[in-house]
């Protein structure tokens, strides 16, 4: 970067790369596709644009990426827009394509990686909105360590079935209703076309609409963002001023890591346990905290901070409040209000001001109702919670805040699953006793391979009027929809050795969430008999990077992230 900061007057470019005779060529390519010199001069600013008309959460980014060019415009910047992969979580679920969902993380991460390293541009502007792609845009944001913003497409509107508000999970609970009988094809039907109304990551507080909240609270998005709904005017502007943002973080001379702190990382893993997130975000925090070099982050510091964070919001699937609820009581700055004792307010924000200085200028949440106090919380226990045991002795994770309240100590006799389809044909076909723990491994990001998420069993489990007798535990993940007691990311997983692969039918098992404690009531002699007889289960998967990611991928513990020998040695 010059010194002068671009000055056109004498010539000199903001760039390095595009200015002298080294730099003819690189200009002359920008030149064919209609730049200017005078565009050439200024801070150059990536639009990393997500769009698919296949995916719900980011069919609107489009128009959006045109507004944020039009504020890189406005504040002296030229915005170039290049774009990566966005797979829906909903479309790809109870298949193979399942088992790519979490891998894809990795994908997006380096092909943002890639084309900026490519191209030397400024700073960068990421737009996204669903599962993994906000939480893989900030994990290259700070591995690149560039000027950095994220804006996302924003929740859809709810459904609206007999008076009360769904999401589109409504279709899997209701193949459920359909198939005891309580509901007629003709009103299946009807269902289907009324559940997803609209544009937008899904309503509930699932993963999508977690990480975008996760990426104000680190202060990687401008304040008050990350609810605006998605077909709001108000999210067009913000779009224009995230923009404008960009162009002022490259001058600044702000970038990612500056932001993404360990204070940063601290304020959003109280923002998630404080409102019961979906328990992907603990991979993704992890994952994040990884490529900021910070070392890494043990589920130990989660399960301290959720004996000291009480739940002070509980939103859909865990209460019938969806995300427009959420962002009419408030969003994510009335719960910075409320828990901003619990948080370092000296993080700094890509508004260009502290977390402190934010928040001095709001309120607390106009819905008491939706968004409580610390003095008087939902829970007085987090909504996010690690458990330890003889079978996870690396941790697993469980939310409290789906879980009814008699299911809090739970036990019960397994129920021994190999694979997620197993354990859905069983549930469909009548074949689990209420009182029992479904036990479904070989599913973790070696196993799975990719971890996919058991969400269709759990909804099938709702379906079938199970849910709140029934547990599932498994070294796979859950969906932010899922609701019901759920125990994932078990570590060590099972095609590792891990306790898991040695549960047999009919063992006792414990889930006690207060205790935090997940225990196999079997006698460690005879785990050693069938550990000396274990063989893995190994599932075919097809040529392609799905092998790769199985070869590489650390434990669910360690964030599931892609091992890199120099630095996970």
């Amino acid at each position: 970067m010059s010194k002068c900061g671009g000055c056109n007057r004498c010539g000199t470019h903001f760039n390095p790369i595009l200015e002298g005779d080294d730099g003819a060529l690189k200009r002359a390519l920008y030149k064919s596709m209609g730049h200017t010199d005078a565009q050439l001069r200024r801070p150059v600013i990536a639009v990393v644009n997500s769009y698919t008309n296949a995916t719900a959460g980011h069919v609107t980014l489009n128009e959006l990426t045109a507004r944020v060019l039009d504020g890189i415009e406005e504040a002296g910047g030229v915005g170039m827009v290049f774009g990566t992969i966005a797979p829906c979580d909903g479309i790809a679920e109870g298949h193979l394509g399942m088992r790519y969902i979490l891998a894809a993380r990795e994908v997006i991460t380096a092909s943002i990686e890639v084309m900026m390293r490519a191209h030397r541009f400024d700073g960068m502007v990421l737009l996204g909105s669903c599962d993994k792609i906000v939480p893989a845009m900030l994990m290259a944001a700070a591995r690149l360590d560039v000027p950095a913003i994220l804006i996302n497409g924003g929740p859809m509107y709810p459904a609206v079935y007999k008076g009360k508000h769904w999401d589109g999970n409504i279709v899997t609970e209701a193949i459920g209703w359909k198939t005891r009988g309580e509901i007629t094809e003709e009103e299946f039907a009807h269902i289907e076309d009324i559940a997803e109304p609209g544009p937008g990551s899904c309503t509930m507080y699932g993963t999508a609409n977690t990480m975008c909240c996760i990426a104000e609270v680190l202060g990687m998005s401008l304040p008050g963002s990350s609810t605006l709904p998605a077909i709001s005017p108000a999210r067009r502007e913000c779009a224009r001023e995230t923009g404008r943002r960009a162009v002022a973080l490259v001058t600044e001379g702000v970038t990612a890591r500056q932001v993404i702190t360990r204070d940063a990382i601290h304020n959003a893993m109280v923002y998630l346990l404080a409102t019961g997130g979906s328990t992907n975000a603990i991979l993704h925090l992890q994952a994040i905290y990884d490529e900021a070099e910070l070392g890494q982050l043990p589920l130990s510091a989660f399960d301290a901070l959720s004996h000291q964070v009480p739940l002070v919001a509980s939103l859909y699937p865990a209460s019938e409040y969806d995300m427009i609820d959420f962002h009419e009581a408030g969003g994510v700055p009335a719960v910075e209000v409320e828990i901003a004792s619990l948080m370092k307010l000296e993080a700094i924000t890509v508004a260009g001001k502290t977390k402190g200085e934010l928040l001095a200028t709001r309120s607390a949440s106009c819905r008491p109702e939706i968004i409580h106090t610390l003095g008087h919380p939902v829970r007085h226990e987090a909504g996010v919670a690690v458990l330890h045991g003889n079978l996870s002795p690396l941790g697993c994770v469980v939310k409290p805040a789906a879980v009814p309240e008699k299911l809090m100590v739970f036990r019960g006799p397994a129920v021994v699953f190999n694979s997620e389809h197993e354990a859905v044909d069983a549930i469909m076909s009548g074949q689990i006793a209420p009182g029992s723990v479904l036990v479904l491994r070989y599913e973790g990001p070696k196993g799975g391979p990719g971890m996919p998420e058991m969400y269709k069993p759990m909804k099938s489990l709702e379906g079938m009027g199970l849910s709140d007798s029934c547990a599932l535990i498994t070294d796979g993940r859950f969906s932010g929809s899922n609701r019901g007691l759920f125990v994932g990311h078990i570590s060590p997983e099972a095609v590792d050795g891990g306790a898991l692969a040695l549960v047999a039918e009919g063992d006792d098992i414990t889930i006690d969430i207060p205790a935090r404690t997940l225990t196999l009531h079997v006698p460690d002699s005879v785990l050693a008999e069938r550990r000396a007889a274990w063989k893995p289960v190994e599932k075919t998967v097809p040529r392609g990077f799905l092998r790769l990611y199985r070869r590489w991928a650390l434990p669910a513990a360690q964030g599931a992230v892609l091992a890199d020998q120099e630095d996970h040695s």
